[in-house]
Parts: structure tokens; sequence; C-alpha cells
């Protein structure tokens, strides 16, 4: 061992050991026994997971049936309120969708585009919608929808055309 002397401290420090130990190797079949043995216990944890599992469902079963009545109607209530809101509030938000469509005049087939839930975002919509269509309900179409070029040959020859006038 060696010792650093300071004024106060004295620190000890081991020295490295000059033999070294030989590194243990295994075996297939020891190896195979290892991990066998490490399945066993890590199965065994769970072993009893059917058996809690059929106890849980017992006690739900025996807890939903000590709830009174009272209890009961109390949940179907609740459960009947949160459907009824929802119901109110895709009615309300299907008249406003009625009324905006109504009002900018959007034809009946482009209501289905509306998607806002306020009547402000409706009639955003709504007038994106009005810009796109002409009075006769078709998309307007920047080049007036007219054949601005014809086919030229096959695509090879088109193909053969585009490379040399692109690389030639």
């Amino acid at each position: 061992m060696s010792e650093v002397t300071n004024t106060n401290t004295t620190v000890v420090t081991p020295e490295e050991p000059t033999t070294a130990q030989p590194e243990k190797t295994f075996t297939q079949s020891e190896l195979d026994a290892i991990v066998k043995d490490r399945l066993a216990r890590e199965r065994g944890k769970y072993a009893d997971y059917d058996a809690l599992k059929e106890k849980a469902a017992l006690y739900d079963e025996r807890a939903e049936a000590e709830k009174t009545e009272l209890q009961k109607a109390t949940e179907r209530a609740q459960a009947l309120e949160v459907e009824l809101n929802g119901m109110k509030k895709a009615e309300s938000i299907r008249v406003i969708r009625e009324k905006v469509a109504r009002e900018t005049g959007i034809p009946a087939a482009s209501m289905s585009l509306l998607t806002g839930e306020t009547e402000e975002a409706c009639t955003e919509q709504a007038k994106l919608i009005l810009s796109m269509i002409t009075p006769n309900g078709y998309p307007q179409v920047p080049d007036g929808g007219e054949v601005t070029h014809t086919n030229k040959g096959t695509t090879k020859q088109q193909f053969a055309q585009w490379a040399a006038e692109a690389f030639g």
C-alpha cells in the first residue's frame, strides 16, 4: 500500500493486485439451465394472475350489486344528460350552418363543406366557397378549361423530344 501524507490527513490507497482471476466460461447446457431457472422464477411471480383477475371481477360484480337503485338511476341520468348535451350542440351547429348557407346563398350541394362551429367561421368558409364557384355552379378554372396543347406522338416520342430539348 502506498501512503500519501498531507499536513493534516493521511490517505491510504490499495495497490492493484498483480494476479488476475481467469474469466468464467459456461457450457451451453449450463447456460440453458441458468436461463430456465430465471424464467421459472419470473413465471412464478405471475402464477396467481388468473386468480387475482377472477377476484377482481367478483369484486366488481358485488360492488355493482350493492349499489342502490338511486345510484343506478343517477348514473343513467348523467349518461343521458351527456348524450342530450351532445345532441343539442350538434343541432345548434346544424342550425348555424343552414342559416349561413341561406344568408350567403351557397348551393345546397356545397353546404356540407361548411365545417365551422360558429357563425363567424361558417360565414368565412361560405365566402371562400362562393369565391371559387361561378354563377352556373361549376368551379372557376384559371385557363377557362380550354385545351392548350395537343398530343404530339407517343409517350416515348414525347419523352425523346423533351430530353433532346432539355439536354441536347
